[in-house]
C-alpha cells in the first residue's frame, strides 16, 4: 500500500498506540521529515538527481547555485561550435593557488570547478566567451509532508513513501519512539527493522540499479558454507 500522509501519520499512530493529542500533526510532520532526511542523506539514490541548463558569463567566474541544490554530480560545458566537455571539481584553496589573479583580464577556457559557498559555485580560468551549462545534482527531495504543491505530495506520494514503505515507516517509528522517550524494547526493534529496510533499500538502489546483468553479471551474495572436507 503506498502511503499518503494521512494514512501514513496514522500507521504511526496506531503502531505506538498513541493517539493525536500527544502525536499531533505538527509533531508527526517533524518526525516524518526528519526520517525522510535521514534515508536521504544514508543512501545515494538516482530519484534525487536532476538536472538544469544555464550560460558562463564572460568575465564571470561565479555561477549561482540552483535553490534546491544539495551536491554537484557533474558539470558539463559547452561552447558555441558544440563542443562539449567536463570540469573537474576542486576545493577553493586549489583555485585560489590555481588562479591568484580572477578579477584580471586574463580569461581562458574554463577547467576546473568548486563549490564556493551557500549561493555560487566558481570556475577557473574566467570564462573568456559564452558557455552553455549543463549541471547534474542532487536536488531537495520531495516530502510527503508538503501540502501546498502542485500536484500535492501529501496525496499523490513520493518516491520513497509509494514504493519503499516500510523503509519510510520504520525510520518514522524510530524517531516517534525516541520522541516518546521509550519503551527502549520496541525501539531497539524498530531500530534493527530499520537497519534491514535500509540495507536492503542500499542494495537496490547503489547496487542492482547501477549494474548490467550482461556486463556485471548478476549481484550475488556470498553465502559462508563449509567444505566437505571440513565435516
Amino acid at each position: 500500500m503506498a502511503y499518503t500522509l494521512d494514512n501514513l501519520r496514522t500507521d504511526i499512530r496506531n503502531y505506538t498506540e498513541v493517539s493525536s493529542t500527544v502525536l499531533s500533526d505538527s509533531v508527526l510532520a517533524t518526525i516524518i521529515k526528519n526520517a525522510e532526511n535521514k534515508i536521504t542523506r544514508a543512501i545515494d539514490t538516482d530519484q534525487n538527481v536532476f538536472y538544469a541548463t544555464s550560460n558562463a558569463i564572460v568575465g564571470n567566474r561565479y555561477v549561482t547555485i540552483p535553490s534546491d541544490l544539495r551536491a554537484i554530480r557533474y558539470v558539463q560545458f559547452k561552447d558555441q561550435a558544440g563542443n562539449q566537455f567536463y570540469l573537474e571539481q576542486r576545493d577553493t584553496s586549489f583555485m585560489a593557488e590555481y588562479y591568484s589573479t580572477p578579477d584580471t583580464q586574463a580569461v581562458d577556457i574554463p577547467k576546473y570547478y568548486a563549490n564556493w559557498d551557500e549561493e555560487f559555485w566558481v570556475v577557473a580560468p574566467t570564462p573568456d566567451k559564452t558557455y552553455g551549462i549543463t549541471i547534474s545534482y542532487d536536488k531537495e527531495p520531495e516530502t510527503i509532508t508538503d501540502t501546498t504543491s502542485t500536484p500535492t505530495p501529501a496525496t499523490a506520494g513520493t518516491y520513497l513513501s509509494n514504493k519503499y514503505q516500510d523503509l519510510l515507516l520504520y525510520a518514522c517509528l524510530v524517531n516517534t519512539y525516541g520522541y516518546l522517550k521509550g519503551p527502549q524494547d520496541m525501539l531497539q526493534y524498530y531500530q534493527q527493522a530499520y537497519t534491514q529496510a535500509i540495507e536492503s533499500y542500499a542494495i537496490e538502489q547503489i547496487g542492482i540499479r547501477r549494474r548490467d546483468e550482461y556486463q556485471d553479471g548478476e549481484v550475488r551474495a556470498q553465502l559462508n558454507v563449509k567444505p566437505p572436507s571440513s565435516n
